[in-house]
């Protein structure tokens, strides 16, 4: 286990392989533990660093603000700590919009960005998502944590066909505060990438999966019809986490881009 310290706290990361640097993005009440097995296939040909967003998984959990923003600067401050010049962006949901966000803001830290079932326009996201960015809801939510395990657990064959979702997430769940859980999706759900998706001048993919019930799958056409150098790979028999409903077409699909982009 990995961290550096930065103005906002501790940030957690873990590193594997060796090579040019990759960097992984998790996404909502997520953390870098969704990667291990793209880090082991990545990790042959890549130096792979996943991270954990303040407020999710090991990071600091006692920033003042969670709001996809902020994780952009996290990225950079993490990128000038270990002396990371430039590097491709990997980020699943709101890892997603967090590193198309980070091209937009810091062109010159990215060469490129796969994004993976990630919302390009707040509006896209699942109802019950939406309101969870509402704080009387989530207040709620927290003071009643056994029925949103409840309901993940019984949702969970919609969400993806992989059998042990259901615990990674629900660890995940116990290691998030009600302020990053409030702001973070808040700041998603309030979040519009088009009117500068155009101004993306590196090679970026979007991997959506046709099944998809956390954010709606057709955000795909958004980039495709923004972004000038862009590739779309859409999964038919894939919901949100299409690394773990199709994980050998994901990884051998991510690592083509990687080396050779659209």
């Amino acid at each position: 286990m990995s961290s550096i310290t930065t103005d906002q706290g501790v940030l957690h990361y873990e590193v594997y392989g060796r090579g040019r640097p990759v960097l992984l993005l998790h996404g909502w009440l997520g953390s870098w533990g969704l990667w291990q097995e793209t880090m082991k296939y990545l990790g042959q040909y890549y130096r792979t660093y996943a991270l954990d967003f303040w407020g999710f998984g090991e990071s600091g959990k006692k920033v003042p603000t969670f709001a996809v923003q902020d994780f952009v600067s996290m990225v950079d401050q993490f990128m000038e700590h270990l002396g990371i010049v430039q590097a491709p962006l990997v980020g699943h949901s709101m890892g997603g919009t967090v590193s198309l966000m980070t091209a937009l803001r810091f062109p010159e830290r990215v060469t490129k960005v796969a994004v993976i079932g990630s919302p390009i326009v707040g509006s896209s996201l699942a109802l019950m998502l939406k309101l969870a960015g509402r704080r009387p809801i989530a207040v709620l939510v927290f003071r009643m944590m056994w029925a949103l395990r409840l309901g993940l657990r019984l949702s969970a064959p919609i969400i993806t066909s992989n059998p042990n979702w259901y615990e990674t997430i629900s660890h995940d769940l116990s290691r998030t505060t009600l302020e990053s859980f409030l702001l973070s999706i808040a700041s998603l759900r309030e979040t519009d990438l088009r009117p500068r998706l155009s101004e993306i001048r590196v090679p970026a993919m979007g991997m959506y999966g046709d099944r998809d019930v956390i954010v709606n799958p057709n955000q795909w056409q958004l980039m495709q019809a923004n972004i000038p150098q862009v590739r779309i790979e859409r999964f038919k028999n894939a919901g949100h986490f299409i690394m773990l409903d199709a994980p050998e077409r994901f990884m051998h699909t991510l690592h083509d881009f990687l080396d050779n982009g659209v």
